[in-house]
């Protein structure tokens, strides 16, 4: 504990300032004192760092818990009646505070946001808007079931079968179309008008 300035007299002298008498009733139980928390941190800081550095990965969230323990047993140093008992307190309550981090760290990646998907370039979205256009034309240009079967089997995402029976013909049919509408798009492709 930290002692209070003396108070001074009308004449410059130091005066001694008493204790209350609540100041009496807090005092912590022996073998509990400051000092005694003083010296157990010289003696066994390290070893408390050790015990926190094989639950937590990082030297810097160590170093706090094992500061957080000792400032928690200090505040609650009139509960710890027995001196032989104080380390006991501060290893419990450096697991304590490493398990609280580590929840909070795992609670963290599970509330961050997730990451915005790579947006395209404005140069990227023009050569799509073009490949589209072109598409498009290519396709209008396709005899009228080469589109229908194209446009239901890779737009639609359709099976052969579910294209003949939506076009009510035959599964060879929807081969046939649909060979000859690819290599008819692929040469409007490559020469595009």
């Amino acid at each position: 504990m930290i002692a209070p300035w003396p108070a001074a007299s009308r004449h410059g002298t130091a005066v001694p300032v008493q204790p209350h008498a609540a100041d009496a009733d807090d005092a912590p139980a022996v073998g509990t004192s400051v000092d005694h928390l003083t010296e157990t941190y010289r003696t066994h800081y390290r070893s408390l760092l050790g015990l926190a550095a094989l639950l937590l990965d990082d030297t810097a969230s160590c170093e706090d818990v094992v500061q957080e323990a000792f400032i928690r047993v200090h505040s609650a140093r009139r509960r710890v009646k027995d001196p032989d008992k104080t380390l006991a307190y501060l290893r419990q309550t450096v697991v304590n505070l490493s398990r609280s981090t580590l929840r909070r760290r795992i609670l963290g990646l599970k509330v961050l946001a997730k990451p915005m998907p790579d947006a395209a370039s404005a140069e990227e979205g023009a050569y799509e808007a073009l490949e589209r256009d072109e598409l498009k034309r290519a396709m209008r240009g396709l005899q009228r079931r080469q589109r229908e079967v194209l446009v239901l089997r890779y737009f639609a995402d359709m099976t052969e079968e579910q294209v003949a029976q939506t076009l009510g013909i035959s599964r060879g049919s929807v081969k046939a179309y649909g060979s000859r509408g690819i290599a008819a798009l692929r040469v409007a492709m490559e020469n595009p008008a």
